[in-house]
């Protein structure tokens, strides 16, 4: 009887291989150049796009700051255990990592961020933050949901891949480098490319803008405390002023970009708070500056200089100085620098997905953008997708008036679901998988 039962199963299995596959099934496997619009199709759908909104109003409304994204967190989960995706848990306190398809090389990875700003919301609707003070004022809401709907699309399809997509929910975007601290605990395992996009409202509707090699700027703050002798304003001879020591420190800061930096390599360095006294007729003991740094080359350089510049021009008025390059534990970002081969592949793929025109060549910007991080580490491509209309005005981000186009949040989950795939499929074509890469 077990040997019967053995030959039936045997056959039965065999009968299942012959079986015709369903183009609707297979479509993945067949011709490439119909990928991005048959993964734009899915994204577009009822089902997807209806989940995409409520799951981004979901997070808007409950808005939460870095390092304290549980909630955003358990919600993430909640949705990926339904679509039946694997994923590890907790990374970087609050971040997910998800896996689909083989769980063999090569590994291909997409990106979300997931944390709020420290920022009231000033937009009346229907699903506008219920936490005072906080507020989703850079697209993270959107962002995740985007990487949710292509982790929809590309789970229904999920054995036709050829390796592995990985899915990073990453916390702590807006200053607090959690893509570093998500990359020091494993996340770019076995992972040989990266992709991000973010949302921008300077951008017109679904077109993408990127460009190759330096696209934003390393960032950093600094704080500095410049200590003197205090006492009444009528008698300054008594006194050792850091008022005005802090005065020359800020102008001789700006000679760091206009007279020591190349006009073509662009820098800066702003002073943004000044902070000391509280009377008219007192000189203060002493006064805190800070501000930022940015950076495509040189970072390290210029914050030397920085500290010099504000130790000396201190002694030069008889005052102290002690310099925080690292206030509140923030450490610095390097510059987000893409990938040539990887952006060349984004460019094909958007143009094939939505239309010769749909691309923009971006300018390089002094923004900064922790995805750096990850694209320091192995090659990735980091993109902005445009959310802006004719009919309606978008405030740019970190506004308290910021808003989302809901209608762009398709092409963005179709984009990332065609990058991973084709990347997948050329890696596979090549024959380039790594023979060091371990399964998951």
């Amino acid at each position: 009887m077990a040997l019967s039962n053995f030959l039936f199963l045997s056959l039965t299995f065999q009968l299942l291989l012959l079986l015709p596959v369903s183009s609707e099934s297979s479509w993945i496997a067949g011709d490439v150049s119909q990928i991005p619009t048959k993964l734009l199709e899915s994204a577009k759908s009822p089902e997807v796009f209806d989940w995409m909104v409520r799951i981004r109003r979901k997070i808007h409304e409950n808005p939460e700051l870095g390092y304290e994204e549980f909630e955003t967190s358990k919600l993430i989960r909640s949705e990926l255990d339904l679509i039946g995706i694997k994923y590890r848990y907790p990374v970087a306190i609050t971040g997910i990592i998800g896996y689909i398809g083989t769980g063999e090389p090569p590994f291909v990875a997409l990106r979300a961020d997931m944390d709020a700003l420290p920022i009231q919301e000033a937009v009346e609707w229907e699903h506008k933050s219920k936490i005072s003070g906080k507020m989703h004022a850079c697209g993270h809401d959107g962002h995740v949901a985007m990487l949710l709907g292509a982790a929809k699309i590309l789970q229904e399809h999920r054995h036709d891949l050829q390796g592995t997509v990985v899915l990073i929910f990453q916390p702590a975007e807006e200053g607090l480098s959690g893509a570093k601290k998500m990359r020091e605990e494993g996340a770019l395992k076995n992972v040989e490319a990266i992709f991000g996009i973010h949302l921008s409202s300077r951008i017109p509707f679904a077109k993408a803008a990127s460009r190759a090699g330096s696209f934003m700027a390393g960032a950093g703050v600094f704080e500095a405390v410049i200590t003197g002798k205090g006492g009444h304003a009528a008698i300054p001879q008594h006194t050792i002023d850091p008022v005005v020591a802090a005065s020359s420190i800020v102008l001789s800061l700006q000679h760091l970009v206009s007279r020591e930096t190349d006009p073509l390599d662009s820098k800066v360095v702003t002073v943004s708070k000044v902070n000391g006294g509280n009377a008219f007729n007192v000189i203060p003991d002493s006064i805190t500056i800070g501000g930022t740094v940015r950076a495509f080359t040189g970072f390290t350089q210029l914050q030397q200089r920085i500290k010099e510049v504000i130790t000396k021009q201190a002694a030069v008025h008889r005052c102290n100085a002690s310099v925080n390059l690292t206030p509140n534990g923030r450490e610095p970002m390097p510059p987000t620098v893409n990938n040539m081969g990887l952006y060349k592949q984004f460019k094909k793929v958007v143009r094939d997905l939505l239309g010769p025109e749909s691309f923009e060549e971006a300018a390089a910007v002094m923004g900064s953008e922790d995805f750096s991080y990850f694209a320091e580490t192995i090659p990735g491509h980091f993109s902005l997708l445009g959310m802006q209309d004719e009919t309606n005005a978008y405030a740019s981000s970190h506004s308290p008036l910021y808003r989302i186009n809901e209608d762009v949040l398709p092409y963005g989950a179709a984009i990332h679901a065609s990058m991973a795939v084709q990347y997948l499929k050329e890696k596979a074509s090549k024959g380039s998988v790594s023979d060091s890469h371990d399964e998951l």
